[in-house]
């Protein structure tokens, strides 16, 4: 069969993994996601990071409406073998919905959660359907 390597996965019990995006030139760890099987198979098929959105309910293929998609260089499971980490071109610089290199931008400071990174661009100009991405 085709997809064997795809029962190696350990699924959760709604069928889902956690999935590490990591850029691969700076080792920044850019987004955290959930892919299910076909998200997964659709991700090797193309090459490109396919998610499964669970406020949305359906695939998400990253970068479909802002353009930043995500090259997969490298696919790899832990030692448990229930989370995957992709090792990832991030197209454009940008992974989260806020227009930042990265959706973990904000740093605790010992008594809040402080914004640390930049705004690379406005999120309202980069996406062309009003509903922003989850």
């Amino acid at each position: 069969m085709a997809n064997e390597w795809l029962k190696k996965v350990r699924w959760d019990e709604n069928g889902l993994v956690p999935v590490i995006a990591q850029e691969a030139s700076s080792g920044d760890v850019v987004m955290f996601a959930w892919m299910n099987r076909d998200a997964l198979a659709r991700t090797v098929e193309t090459g490109e990071a396919v998610y499964w959105s669970r406020s949305r309910k359906k695939l998400w293929h990253k970068g479909e409406e802002s353009g930043h998609i995500q090259k997969v260089l490298e696919m790899r499971v832990d030692c448990d073998e229930d989370v995957v980490l992709l090792k990832i071109e991030q197209v454009g610089g940008i992974a989260c919905h806020t227009g930042r290199h990265s959706c973990f931008y904000q740093k605790f400071d010992g008594a809040e959660w402080q914004a640390v990174d930049p705004v690379l661009q406005d999120p309202e100009t980069i996406y062309t359907n009003a509903k922003k991405p989850a």
